[in-house]
């Protein structure tokens, strides 16, 4: 399927520029192996660690690489965004570093640990409504405040940003068979597969998603970008209730297959990690591997697999009744 025309495809020229933005200022996150989980998928697996990025997700990269773009006015009057939890630290953290200030509307049963971290970075969260009532609300303040709205993936600099992922994994592993990612909106899986296969066509690229916030799959089948009002998963950074048109032409032009796990599928993945690695991903974190775990993702024998741990942002409540 090709995408969109009047879409914009992230080049490696925008993404190389976004990685000279963020050096310094955000982590180069480690990758981790390990042989006990990857004899369950009969691969060689590895683990892009982006939840020890900055708040604890990959979304400062964006963040920050979107801010580079603003102009003095733009940063003066301040910026305002949607999210329900990643993009809304990344937003506060990367924008109080640049002393913008920073608005953030998330919905009203956020998980709490995300608000009060946003909180914490200096930003002023609106709790509003459900996911579908963010957008409206959103550009309602926008409007009001004069302020620059940020988005959460659909644009070419915040995939340029999490394209530079892609940079650090081909560094880390140069010949990758797979590379599994988890999509919420998309701005993820479109920065990483825009690197990987612009630098290595060879490398399979999948997505996964929560069966119950399959909005790229929805979009995929109808080659034009959904809209969810209701959403239900465990993985709440991977509950986006749009996907937008720079990722859908993105996971068009560059992403070989999206796949749906489950909750029960992640809890499953989530427990073994933090058994065997020692490490505590997010739910949304832990659906890349949760894909391979359940057999969703065909991987050859012997395969060299990196699965990304895109957050680690876990309510400690949730966790409790996860664990």
């Amino acid at each position: 399927m090709q995408p969109a025309k009047t879409a914009h495809l992230v080049g490696l020229d925008e993404i190389a520029a976004a990685r000279r933005v963020i050096a310094g200022t955000l982590h180069r996150t480690p990758m981790i192996t390990s042989a006990a989980l990857g004899e369950r998928i009969g691969a060689r697996l590895h683990f892009k660690a982006e939840l020890f990025q900055k708040t604890g997700s990959f979304k400062p990269r964006g963040a920050l690489n979107k801010l580079s773009t603003l102009s003095d006015e733009e940063k003066a009057r301040g910026v305002i965004t949607i999210s329900a939890g990643n993009h809304a630290q990344a937003l506060a953290y990367t924008a109080a570093r640049s002393g913008i200030a920073a608005t953030v509307v998330m919905p009203a049963a956020a998980v709490q640990s995300k608000v009060d971290a946003t909180r914490g970075y200096g930003a002023e969260v609106v709790l509003h409504g459900s996911h579908k009532d963010l957008l409206p609300k959103m550009q309602e303040l926008q409007r009001e405040r004069d302020l620059t709205y940020i988005p959460p993936f659909d644009d070419p600099a915040i995939i340029a940003g999490t394209g530079t992922v892609g940079l650090e994994i081909l560094e880390d592993v140069p010949e990758p068979d797979v590379v599994v990612v988890p999509i919420g909106g998309g701005g993820l899986i479109s920065g990483i597969a825009a690197a990987i296969k612009q630098s290595r066509p060879a490398t399979r690229i999948v997505g996964v998603e929560p069966t119950g916030a399959a909005v790229m799959t929805e979009s995929l089948r109808e080659n034009a970008p959904a809209h969810w009002d209701t959403l239900t998963t465990i993985a709440d950074g991977l509950a986006a209730p749009f996907v937008g048109a720079h990722n859908l032409a993105h996971v068009q032009a560059f992403v070989d297959d999206v796949v749906l796990v489950s909750d029960d599928e992640i809890v499953d993945a989530l427990r073994l990690i933090v058994e065997r690695c020692k490490v505590m991903p997010e739910p949304s974190g832990a659906a890349a591997y949760a894909a391979l775990l359940a057999g969703k993702v065909a991987v050859p024998a012997g395969a060299t697999v990196v699965a990304l741990l895109s957050g680690g942002n876990v309510d400690r409540a949730r966790l409790k009744e996860i664990l």
